[in-house]
């Protein structure tokens, strides 16, 4: 708590709203706020799947998938945007064919954003959806199963409600892994303002000439912090609980 403390009483409270907007913090906030929503969005759509992947498969090689899947937690952001960058640039392994058949670069752009945020970002919830779905009552599905439910109706009707309160922790947790990412982001979309400059690459910009509108951007960033994490403590400290 000691660093906290010494940010909040460093804190320009009197300017602060002024500093904000001078600093181009609104913009950024902006920015932040649709890349962090756009990849909690993609995670879910593959992250979910994924996590029923792992939890419910038993193939030779699950493992292997599980240690992939969850690498980006340990691995450090810049190595992970720089794999990125090798991967999805113009010449890249990948994305000279987009660019070659699509006519279109992920580097450098919004949609680069939150390609980089999703990277960092899935595996927190893909590890809380899968230990929900482990520890989910597996008697409630094989009961709709011999009803006649299909496997995708026992998923939808069964399986997701019982998971919703880790869907939606994971879905917080992601989001804010979003929010405040920052060494994929800048190493992979760049630090343009308006385009791929989010909140911690704000605050890393105004650190270099004006440590006041870096703090007041950092105050914004640990206000979402405290937020999400005030709203999972029930989560985390019901007993039980997957999380």
């Amino acid at each position: 708590m000691l660093p906290l403390l010494a940010l909040l009483i460093r804190a320009p409270w009197r300017g602060l709203p002024g500093l904000l907007a001078t600093s181009g913090g609104t913009t950024a906030l902006r920015l932040s706020l649709e890349c962090a929503t756009a990849a909690t969005a993609l995670s879910l759509l593959f992250g979910v799947p994924l996590a029923w992947v792992l939890a419910r498969v038993r193939l030779p090689g699950i493992g292997l998938l599980r240690a992939l899947v969850l690498l980006p937690l340990v691995l450090p952001p810049v190595v992970g945007g720089l794999a990125l960058l090798e991967g999805l640039s113009r010449a890249g392994v990948y994305g000279r064919f987009l660019q070659s058949w699509l006519g279109y670069s992920l580097p450098f752009t919004t949609a680069g954003v939150i390609v980089a945020e999703t990277f960092v970002a899935m595996p927190f919830l893909v590890i809380t959806v899968e230990g929900a779905i482990r520890a989910a009552d597996r008697d409630l599905e094989e009961a709709a199963a011999t009803l006649g439910a299909t496997r995708t109706a026992v998923f939808i009707r069964v399986t997701l409600p019982l998971i919703a309160p880790s869907l939606l922790a994971g879905a917080a947790l992601c989001w804010a892994r979003a929010l405040g990412e920052f060494g994929a982001t800048i190493t992979f979309a760049g630090n343009f303002p308006g385009t791929t400059q989010t909140m911690p690459l704000a605050v890393y910009n105004q650190l270099q000439t004006d440590p006041q509108p870096a703090i007041a951007l950092s105050l914004i960033l640990l206000l979402v912090a405290v937020v999400v994490l005030a709203s999972l403590r029930e989560r985390w400290l019901r007993p039980g609980s997957a999380l």
